[in-house]
Parts: C-alpha cells; structure tokens; sequence
C-alpha cells in the first residue's frame, strides 16, 4: 500500500543518523539545515518518481525549501507542486525565491509567479509578470525550449487578469456559505446534485470515513465514492455512503440526478470515460448502473451530463472529433420510441476553441449554466449562463455569473435550484474544511429585486427634478344644497429620501513605524458572507460603500505578509438622506517573539471543545500563517470565565486549545511548533462582574509568538 511505501522512504531519512533528522526536532545550526534540506528534497523526488503523490511530496519539497531558503531546486518544485494541487497561491513565494536566486533558472519563471499571483487575486502584480515575460518573448522569438510559454497564452492571462480587476472591484449580490460540516470532511468534496425539491443532496467524496475501500489509490488520497445526504427540518444530515451497487471497490463519481430524484446518472472509467444511469427503486434502493446508448457514449471521453425535467433534452461535454476544440457541449433528443438520438453540437454560441464542460439546464428548460475555459473569464473554468430564445431558435449570448463565485482558479459542476434564487457547486474557500467543500449560492437573477445590496464605491444617485403634477379639473357646482359634506383631507404622499451611501475607510498602518499597509483587504456581511466591493483609494487605503437599510454587521478580514492577520467585527449604521463616512485606522503587529493575538471568530458549541461552522475561516488563516513562516513556533492558550469550577474550567480551555492545535496539525502543520496550554479562569481581560460582554471577553482563545528565526521545525 502506497502508504507503507512512504513511511519506509521517511524511516530511511528519519534513520540517517549523521543528519539528525528526527521527527518535530529543530535544526540546530546553519550547516544542519542545508544537509537536511537536501535529504528532504531527495525523499519528495523518490516520491514523485516512484508515486503519484503530489501532495505529500509537495510536503517535503515545502520542508526543503524552508530549511534552506537557497535551494533554487527545493523552491521551484514546492511552487510547481502547489500549482498542481490547492492553495495554487502559495506558490509565488517559492518562484520568487527562485527569481531571485537565479533569475535565468528557467525561461517561463515570471510566468510563473505572474501564475502564483492571479490565483491570488493580486492581479496587478500578476499582469507586472506577465508582461515582463511577454516582452522576454517579444525580444528572444528564436527560443524554442520546452519551457517556453507561447505568447497566445500569455495573452490569454493577460486578459483575464483584466477581467479579473473588473469583477473583483464589482462583485455580484452572492451570498457563499459552506453547507454543513455534517456533508464536508477533511477530504475532497465535490459534484453536488439535487432534485427538484432540494431534499435530497448526492455528492462525491475521496473521504477515509465509511469508503467501501479502506486502501488509497496511488495518489494517497482514498477511492472516490459516491455519497447523499437528505434534508429534514430545514437541515441537512449526516452524509452517507450511498453502497453498492452505485460504488464498488474503485472511483466512483456522480454527475446528475433527475428533477423526481429517482435517476441517478454517474461516470465510469469504462470507454475512455462513459455516462451511466442508476435507477431507484421502490425499497429505495438504487439499480445496477448501465451505460447510455451508442448515440451518447463514444469511444472519447463523455464527463459530464444533466436532462430536462421533462426527460427529452441531454445534454453532455465530450472531446470528440468534429467539435470547436478541447471539450464542447453537445445535445441530444428523445425520439417517440423514448430513444436518444443522435447528438448535435451546440455552436459556437455556447462552445469555445478552450474546455467547455459541466452543462446543467434548468428546470424551466430553457436556462442552461456551464463551465468555460474560454469567454470573458478570470482564470481556469469560469461558470456561464445562456438562455435558449425560441424565437430566433438560438441561444443567448452566454454572461459570466461574477466573483466572487468565480474565481481564477477552476470553477466548474454548477448546479440551480428550482426557483432559480440558489446554486450548488464546489470550491476552496476560506471557511472550508478540507480541500474542495460543497458551497450553497444565494443570488438573484437579472431582473429580479436585489437584496439590500453591499456594493462598490460609486457616485451617490441624483435626485431627478421633480414634474409638475396635472391639476385636477374643478368639479360643476351642486343643485342640491340641502346636505354638505366636508371632504376628509388626503394627507399628501410621503416620498421615500434616496438613501446616500455609508463608506467604510480603513487606513492600515505598521505598527512601529506608523507608515501605510498595503494588504489583502475583504470585508463580507456576517449574516450571509456577501462580499462587499472595495476600492484601493490611497497607499494602505480601502474604501467599501453600502447602501444598507438597516445597521448591519460586517466581517473585516485583514492579512499581510510578515504582520498578524486581523478579522473582526464592525457594525455600520443604516442609510439615510445624508452620506456617512466612518475612517478606522488599523495598526497591525509585525510577527517577532513576544507579539499575541486574540482568535476573536473561534467560536466552541457550549461546553464543549468542537468547533461551530464560524470557526473555519479563523481556524485556516492560522494555518496559513504558520505556513507562509515556517521557522516561528506559537502557543495557543485557551480561557474562561468564572462560571464554574477552577479545575472544570482549566480542563476545559485546555480542550479547547488543543482542537486548534489538532486542526492546524491535522493540516500538515508540525506538532513541534504548536502547543496548547489552558488557563480556565486565571487571565481575565475584562471583568467577569459584566455579565454578558465582560465575561464573553474573558472567553477566548489566543497565541503567542514563543519563537522564530535561525532555524526551522521538521514537520
């Protein structure tokens, strides 16, 4: 099992003994780090040459790297293999490192952190590569080495981080939250389908928990298998394993489930990639999977599929011959005999020269959602929306649905709810709990009324000058005089003022030196996550402008290399008649010994030591800070309050601390730089006298920086 294979090639390190390369142990000298560093990056090599483990390779190339920050090698594969799993941002660090060392290491290094920064969002430093690496092609056209990026591509990256400057400034009315830690894991969720009545949820999973294959595969991750969950009271339920003969033994990936929820169609690897359908029956349980017919399934690869709630219209991507390039969409009808037909390719309307893929048509069987390479995007698979007009028997020209539902990064397998107003799909979020989690989209389709929307910074509205009203005519004088009524006065309309904007400035500034921050700036309503648009006015300046009826609580999430990252809450006021302006400055703390911070959004169920679903983005934001420092070691202190015993509460807030610890361990941050230590009660911040605010200061977790620099802890 490749998991023995990996433990004796670590053993072997481990046991050199001359090295003194020993689990959660510290490299003592300058001269140890390099001769560790090399042994580590021997080892992630023989993984990568005799595996398919990128991932723990990507480790160990990372421990490499860190250990010997000069090691051009080490550098460049941690930034290659990060590019080739999650977190693909991480990997500018590692190719600047390498520019920096040897700027002639390869011909496409600044393509490369141009790649690293626009998987990061940072667009502008993304198109500063970029076009440097442009004008090296421009200058150099005699270059024909493997490395070479063709200018065609750069182009493409040049456009979409156009694009991408575009969208992050305006982003849609979306509302992104993750599903429920009862249907994520820690492993890699993804595929979600629904039926009509969204009560029933079917997913894939390469999860270790109730797999029906206790092995991995040669990646090291487990079998995909192919799971459910069901909606009750408003909830979903704990994810289970949907059994053979859906799954066997080896992947197992879902693709569309019908409107009734009772066809379920799936991929095999059978063909070089064929649609299957599985059937419930009536005890529930579902049939033995059988292909579609010669028309759909092809010798190509047939990846993803969704039918008309009516059952007449397929549609499917494949990469056969005849089609515009790459994957195209294709559809296909149900004749009289309830016989597919053969397919049609749909045009250049909806297919591109790139990848076209995931098609999911709507249940008013004329709206149809994708994922695209190609068009207007940000980067990697973009999801679109076109709408068939029968009129002009077309489809409409396809509009890509925004960040921050898009990103840079693949945004594919989009699935809508019947009223149109939800979606489903997978991604790497903040707040999630593993690699890829299922997220719920909360939107509005055009011309639909928004919700009281968080929007970019714009000019106020103008008041249109008011028309004159027509007079009404005077009425003909009465005959009958005998009984006069006095009319009962109409009170005059009252006119709604036009609500001016409430604008948030935030100033960053260092800590010691008090000069302007630049930084990674978000601020998101707490209520739903909708992410507000900003605008970088000023060196260490952002501005973001809501138009919100009713006071409304935000989150304001702040990271920077070098410095504590900062989340915390600030309440802006309802709009009026007049414009507000409210001007923080945030001072952030450089990371030395000594420096400590409050985890203000690490929320524990009541009495206990597991964390509440607002916990994640705090608890991953820890993780990447030790990731991106890999030579500090910290404490994580849990506190009470006075409620309670002494002993009770100490237990407690030791419990408390040692899940964060767990959880950035179990991330692949090395037990030697975290501990945890529990308090209870014995450091207050507040008084614990203040019922309700006091005494929920005093209920906290924190960490401290205990050491850094010269050396490097071993994972």
């Amino acid at each position: 099992m490749i998991k023995n294979y990996i433990g004796r090639m670590l053993l072997m390190v481990l046991c050199l003994g001359s090295a003194g390369v020993a689990q959660g142990q510290m490299a003592t000298s300058r001269a140890d780090s390099i001769s560790q560093a090399a042994e580590y990056y021997e080892l992630a090599q023989e993984i990568l040459k005799s595996t398919k483990v990128v991932t723990q390779a990507r480790e160990y190339f990372e421990i490499a790297a860190n250990l010997d920050p000069g090691h051009v090698e080490a550098n460049y594969m941690t930034g290659l293999t990060y590019q080739q799993t999650i977190n693909k941002d991480r990997s500018a660090r590692y190719f600047l490192r390498v520019y920096q060392k040897d700027p002639n290491y390869r011909y496409d290094l600044l393509y490369s952190i141009g790649r690293g920064f626009q998987y990061g969002q940072k667009f502008e430093e993304a198109l500063n590569y970029y076009n440097q690496y442009k004008q090296k092609t421009l200058s150099d056209v005699n270059y024909r080495g493997k490395d070479k990026i063709q200018l065609r591509d750069v182009e493409r990256r040049i456009e979409e981080c156009k694009n991408g400057l575009e969208y992050a400034k305006n982003p849609k009315h979306y509302a992104i939250v993750n599903v429920s830690a009862k249907v994520n894991s820690i492993w890699p969720d993804y595929g979600p389908v629904l039926n009509e009545d969204e009560t029933i949820l079917i997913f894939t999973s390469r999860r270790q928990e109730d797999n029906l294959n206790e092995n991995v595969d040669s990646d090291n991750f487990y079998f995909e298998d192919i799971f459910y969950s069901e909606k009750v009271n408003g909830e979903w339920t704990a994810a289970k394993n949907i059994k053979e003969p859906v799954n066997d033994m080896y992947h197992n990936s879902n693709l569309s489930l019908s409107a009734d929820g009772n066809t379920l169609y799936v991929y095999r690897y059978d063909n070089g990639g064929d649609i299957f359908y599985s059937t419930k029956e009536k005890d529930g349980s579902w049939s033995m999977p059988q292909p579609l017919s010669e028309y759909i399934n092809s010798s190509f690869a047939e990846k993803s599929v969704s039918v008309s709630k009516d059952g007449s219209l397929m549609f499917y991507s494949s990469d056969r011959p005849g089609g515009l390039g790459g994957l195209d969409i294709y559809m296909s009808r149900k004749d009289a005999k309830g016989k597919w037909s053969r397919s049609e390719n749909l045009g250049p309307i909806i297919n591109t020269e790139f990848d076209d893929e995931s098609p999911f048509i709507h249940y008013d069987g004329k709206t149809l959602y994708f994922s695209s390479r190609g068009r207007k995007g940000m980067g990697g698979y973009d999801i679109y929306k076109s709408v068939y007009d029968s009129t002009a028997k077309q489809w409409t020209e396809p509009i890509n649905l925004g960040y921050p539902i898009n990103t840079p990064d693949e945004d594919v397998f989009f699935v809508a709810t019947k009223d149109g107003k939800r979606g489903y799909y997978a991604s790497v979020r903040d707040d999630g709990q593993g690699y890829t989690d299922i997220y719920m989209v909360n939107f509005f389709p055009d011309g639909e009324p928004q919700p009281e929307p968080v929007i970019a910074q714009k000019e106020p509205a103008k008041e249109e000058p008011k028309k004159e009203e027509p007079q009404p005519a005077k009425p003909e004088p009465t005959l009958v005089a005998e009984v006069k009524e006095t009319p009962t006065p109409v009170p005059p309309k009252k006119e709604e003022p036009v609500l001016q904007p409430v604008t948030l400035i935030i100033r960053l500034t260092d800590d010691e030196t008090n000069q302007p921050l630049d930084a990674t700036v978000n601020l998101r309503r707490q209520s739903d996550n909708q992410l507000a648009g900003k605008s970088n006015t000023a060196p260490g300046e952002y501005r973001f402008t809501t138009t919100q009826k009713q006071a409304t609580q935000m989150m304001l999430s702040i990271e920077k290399d070098g410095y504590l990252f900062k989340n915390f809450k600030v309440t802006l006021p309802a709009a009026t008649a007049q414009p507000q302006e409210i001007v923080r400055t945030v001072e952030l703390n450089r990371l030395k010994v000594g420096v400590s911070s409050v985890l203000r959004n690490i929320y524990f169920d009541f009495d206990k030591a597991t964390f509440m679903k607002e916990s994640y983005d705090e608890l991953n934001k820890l993780e990447r800070l030790l990731n991106e420092n890999p030579d500090m070691v910290i404490e994580i202190s849990g506190h009470t309050d006075n409620v309670g015993g002494k002993e009770y509460n100490r237990v407690l807030s030791q419990r408390r601390a040692q899940a964060v610890v767990d959880y950035v361990v179990q991330k692949g941050i090395s037990k030697a730089r975290i501990s945890a230590k529990g308090y209870g009660e014995e450091r207050p911040i507040a008084s614990n006298d203040d019922d309700k605010e006091g005494r929920a200061l005093n209920r906290r977790v924190e960490f401290k920086v205990l050491r850094r620099g010269g050396s490097v802890a071993n994972q």
